[in-house]
């Protein structure tokens, strides 16, 4: 099964965090929070909490299996640090699994790694994906290249657990 790498702090999208977080773990993947700091608690813009695993010093991408990105604030706050945005970059130039919802791209897109690739993303990230030369999709969940899976908003969240689910299990046959 899967180690999951997930790039989360305060202000995550909670649903966008709970829910792909239960389907993958039902599915027998393993994912460990990482933030700037190991061992605090974030919370979500709805008040879900969750306590960080690993600081971004404490890991590195060739020990996980896939990149997970929730949506909200979290994203974008946490693509000022140039670690995550690294740690990040690894995942796309290494073409392993990454998942990235609604505001999740955002870290996709510092980390310049979108140009010529399909994607979708929240309606106010569009021109943003349009500019990092991301070819926008506006459809609940598209899978690029068997790699890239992005969804727009916590109503996508079936398509998404579903596509993200799958292409593990692709990837482990």
């Amino acid at each position: 099964m899967a180690k999951i790498a997930t790039v989360i702090t305060n202000m995550f999208e909670d649903a966008e965090y709970t829910s792909p977080k239960g389907a993958l773990e039902a599915a027998g993947h393993e994912l460990i929070t990482i933030d700037t700091t190991a061992g605090i608690e974030v919370e979500g813009k709805n008040g879900e909490k969750v306590k960080i695993d690993k600081g971004i010093d404490e890991v590195n991408a060739s020990e996980f299996d896939a990149l997970f990105i929730p949506g909200g604030f979290s994203p974008d706050i946490l693509r000022v640090d140039d670690r995550i945005v690294a740690f990040v970059k690894e995942f796309m130039d290494d073409m392993k699994p990454t998942f990235a919802i609604c505001h999740g791209p955002q870290l996709l897109i510092t980390a310049k790694t979108l140009n010529g690739r399909d994607a979708t993303g929240y309606k106010s990230i569009r021109v943003d994906l349009e500019n990092a030369g991301a070819i926008f999709h506006d459809e609940e969940v598209f899978v690029c290249q068997k790699q890239l899976v992005t969804s727009r908003t916590p109503e996508d969240l079936p398509a998404f657990n579903r596509e993200i689910v799958k292409l593990l299990e692709n990837k482990e046959g």
